[in-house]
């Protein structure tokens, strides 16, 4: 835990849940070990899909839909979400997810590499959640910032690496090193773009916020 476990515990214990279907679908994962997000940054992702109040987001990184529907319980009613997962086997499971939430029709689960269909992607999104291969991170960001709207937010989870990211790369497990190596040069890259207003939170696993700023005259 990068913050106090106590004190992460105590905040969690303030939630007043999100209902039985996406409870549920957080318990069965937790149970399975199929990567979800934290409840925390869970609370800060809906948090923040409320105050941007988007009409297109764009989620890379499915799994069995339970980020989704967290952004879903309190996006507007117009607005319609995006999602990519690679993983046949959690596709059926987050398809089904969708359902049984009544959000076929407001939720596009596009199957594949989502490199390739990043590339392939048109138009603008308002939201953007990043969470899926973290060592791709830096590989997408060039797509990232082509699809998201001027104003608009990118949220991309698991920055922090469990507070690892702060080390030597000869500090950390030699099979890690790749991912330790580009998260960091994708952190660097996030605070030194003229493109983004970022900042780096230590909640969860650690959560970066870039705002894409507009291209006309600064006021």
């Amino acid at each position: 835990m990068i913050t106090e476990n106590r004190l992460t515990t105590y905040i969690n214990s303030l939630a007043q849940g999100d209902g039985p279907l996406i409870e549920t679908i957080a318990e069965n994962a937790v149970k399975n070990r199929v990567p979800i997000i934290r409840r925390e940054t869970a609370s800060l992702l809906k948090t923040m899909v409320t105050l941007v109040a988007p009409n297109r987001i764009l989620e890379v990184g499915t799994a069995v839909g339970y980020s989704a529907l967290l952004m879903a319980s309190v996006m507007p009613k117009e607005c319609r979400i995006t999602t990519i997962e690679k993983y046949e086997k959690r596709i059926p499971e987050a398809k089904e997810n969708f359902r049984l939430a009544g959000m076929e029709e407001k939720i596009t689960l596009l199957e594949g590499d989502a490199g390739e269909i990043l590339a392939g992607l048109s138009g603008s999104f308002d939201f953007i959640f990043m969470d899926a291969a973290k060592g791709q991170y830096i590989n997408w960001l060039p797509d990232i910032l082509r699809l998201l709207r001027d104003g608009g937010l990118l949220m991309s989870d698991n920055v922090l690496q469990d507070g690892t990211i702060m080390e030597s790369r000869y500090a950390v497990e030699r099979r890690d090193r790749t991912i330790h190596e580009r998260m960091r040069e994708y952190l660097y890259t996030l605070k030194h773009m003229d493109e983004f207003e970022t900042s780096i939170l230590p909640v969860g696993d650690g959560v970066a916020l870039s705002v894409k700023k507009g291209s006309g005259p600064a006021k």
